[in-house]
C-alpha cells in the first residue's frame, strides 16, 4: 500500500480484517496482545479486554513523563439494506477513491480504528522522537463505555492523555456532554386475530450519530412510525401485531416497521398515502430519500388493545432531537434525546431512549419526564447506563501546545471546542484525575452509517501533528 501515511494505513488495513463490533472484541484485543509480544513490549489485558501497551521513551526522552495515546477498539456495525456483509466473520472491504476511504456498503470503522492505527504506528516505529508511550485501547465504547469504566489507573503512569476519537481536523475538544440510556418496557399480552395483516416499513433515512448529527434534525424512523400509527389509531379500527426499529442507542434510527391488522384496507391506505405526502414534504431537505411502504403480511396474534395504545401514545409523547442549545458555545447542542431502539422480545416491547446533556440538571429533568410518561403508560422504566460529562479545565499544557503546533504545521487556525457526545475522557478522568487531556482526530464523515468515509489527506495531517506533538512533550 502506498497511501500516505503508509505506517498508519498499514495498521488500519490490518485491523479492518478483524471483526470488532461492540461486544465482539476478543479477537481484536488478542491481536493487540500479539502485536506487543512480537515486539517484546510490556502489555496488560484486563477483564474488560482493554489493552495497555507500553514503550520506553526514545533517546533523550527516557526520563520524560509518559504520554497516553487512547482510543477504542470496537466499532458500530451498520450496513445498507442490500449488503450481505456478515460482521461476525467478514473483513471490512476498504475502497480508496481519491482523497476518500470508505467501506463497501458498511460502516468503515474509522471510528475508532484510526486511533488504534495511529497508536500502533507510533509503537512500531524506531525513528520517532517521543516520551514513554502508553497505548490504551478500550472496549465497548459505542455501547456504553464499559471498557473505559473498567480502566485501572494503577496500570498507567502518563500525565498527558491524547484521545484520538474526534472527527474534525483542527478542532481540539476539551469537554463533552454526559448522558444516560433509558429503557422503557411494555409487557405485551397477545390475542388471536382473523383480520388481514399489513406491514408498514420506513426506509431510506440518513440516520447518523445521535450526538454529532442530531443538530441536523434528520428524521427518526421510530418517531415517523409512531406518527403513522397514531393517525391510524385516531381514525380506524386496527390492531398492532409487531413493532421494531433502530439498532443502536447512539445512532439515529434509519428504519422502522410495524405489522397491523384491519378490515378497512381502503381507509388504512388512504391515511398512509396522506402521511407519506406530508412527511416527505416535511423532510425533503434532511431526508429526501425517505420511503414508506405498505404490503400485505401474514399474522396470527395481535397485542391487547390497551397495551398497544399505551405503546403508541408513549412513542408519540417521547421527546426526540434537540431540546436546547448552549448559551456559551455557538452552534453546540446542550441537551438532546434519541429514541434509538425499538424491539419486541419474548412478549416485551422495549424502547431505548438516549439522553445527552452538558447540564446535569437538564439531564435529570428529562429522565424524570420519561419516568412519568412510563408510569402513566403502565410501563417499566430504568436507567441502563450513564456516563459523566468531561468538564473544561482552565489550565492545560497539552491544549496550548496542540494549538501552537497545529497552526505552525498547517498555517490554519485551530479551534477549541466541546462535543455533544460522550467521550471516554469523562470516564477516564475518574481513573486518571491528574491527567491533562485533549481529544482530536482526522476528518471522518457520516459516522455510524454505511456511508462513513475518511479523508486520507486529513489522516496524514493529523499524523504529522501527532509526531510533532510527541516530540515536543519532552
Amino acid at each position: 500500500m502506498d497511501i500516505k501515511p503508509v505506517e498508519v494505513f498499514k495498521w488500519f488495513e490490518e485491523i479492518s480484517k478483524i471483526p470488532r463490533c461492540s461486544g465482539d472484541e476478543k479477537r481484536i484485543s488478542d491481536f493487540l496482545v500479539d502485536f506487543a509480544r512480537e515486539r517484546e513490549l510490556e502489555w496488560i489485558q484486563d477483564e474488560e479486554l482493554n489493552i495497555v501497551i507500553k514503550k520506553s521513551g526514545s533517546s533523550g526522552y527516557e526520563n520524560s513523563d509518559a504520554v497516553i495515546i487512547q482510543g477504542h477498539m470496537d466499532m458500530v456495525c451498520e450496513k445498507s439494506a442490500d449488503s450481505k456483509h456478515d460482521f461476525s466473520k467478514d473483513p471490512i472491504k476498504l475502497i480508496f477513491e481519491g482523497d476518500d476511504l470508505r467501506a463497501d456498503k458498511t460502516t468503515l470503522g474509522a471510528d475508532n480504528g484510526i486511533a488504534v492505527a495511529y497508536g500502533l504506528a507510533v509503537l512500531d516505529s524506531d525513528n520517532l522522537k517521543h516520551p514513554p508511550i502508553e497505548l490504551l485501547v478500550t472496549t465497548n465504547e459505542e455501547t456504553g463505555m464499559d471498557g473505559a469504566a473498567g480502566v485501572n489507573g494503577d496500570n498507567l503512569s502518563g500525565k498527558t492523555l491524547l484521545n484520538i476519537d474526534s472527527e474534525e481536523e483542527g478542532v481540539f475538544l476539551v469537554s463533552c456532554a454526559g448522558g444516560a440510556n433509558n429503557l422503557i418496557s411494555f409487557k405485551v399480552d397477545s390475542v388471536k386475530n382473523s383480520d388481514q395483516g399489513y406491514r408498514i416499513k420506513i426506509r431510506g433515512l440518513k440516520g447518523g450519530h445521535s450526538g454529532m448529527e442530531i443538530i441536523n434534525q434528520r428524521a427518526n424512523a421510530i418517531k415517523i412510525l409512531a406518527r403513522i400509527l397514531y393517525e391510524l389509531k385516531s381514525n380506524i379500527d386496527f390492531r398492532l401485531s409487531y413493532i421494531d426499529g433502530g439498532s443502536k442507542h447512539n445512532a439515529i434510527p434509519n428504519y422502522a416497521e410495524a405489522i397491523v391488522a384491519t378490515k378497512d384496507a381502503e381507509k388504512l391506505n388512504e391515511i398512509i398515502d396522506y402521511m407519506i405526502l406530508s412527511l416527505k414534504k416535511e423532510y425533503e431537505v434532511q431526508d429526501p430519500d425517505m420511503e414508506i411502504v405498505v404490503e400485505k403480511a401474514d399474522m396470527e396474534n395481535v397485542f391487547e388493545d390497551e397495551v398497544a395504545g399505551n405503546i403508541i401514545d408513549f412513542l408519540m409523547m417521547a421527546p426526540d432531537g434537540v431540546q436546547s442549545m448552549s448559551e456559551e458555545i455557538d452552534n453546540l447542542v446542550q441537551t438532546s434525546l434519541n429514541v434509538g431502539v425499538l424491539t419486541l422480545d419474548d412478549g416485551v416491547v422495549n424502547i431505548t431512549v438516549s439522553i445527552r446533556s452538558a447540564s446535569e440538571s437538564s439531564l435529570l429533568e428529562i429522565q424524570n419526564k420519561l419516568k412519568i410518561m412510563a408510569d402513566r403508560s403502565n410501563a417499566d422504566y430504568k436507567i441502563t447506563n450513564s456516563y459523566p460529562a468531561w468538564e473544561y479545565e482552565k489550565d492545560s499544557k497539552v491544549r496550548d501546545l496542540s494549538i501552537k503546533i497545529y497552526e505552525e504545521l498547517t498555517g490554519k487556525k485551530a479551534e477549541i471546542g466541546s462535543i455533544h457526545a460522550g467521550l471516554e475522557c469523562g470516564i477516564l478522568k475518574r481513573a486518571l484525575p491528574e491527567a491533562d487531556m485533549i481529544s482530536f482526530g482526522p476528518n471522518i464523515y457520516d459516522v455510524h452509517t454505511a456511508n462513513e468515509n475518511l479523508s486520507i489527506s486529513s489522516v496524514e495531517n493529523v499524523w504529522k501533528f501527532l509526531v510533532k506533538l510527541l516530540e515536543e512533550l519532552k
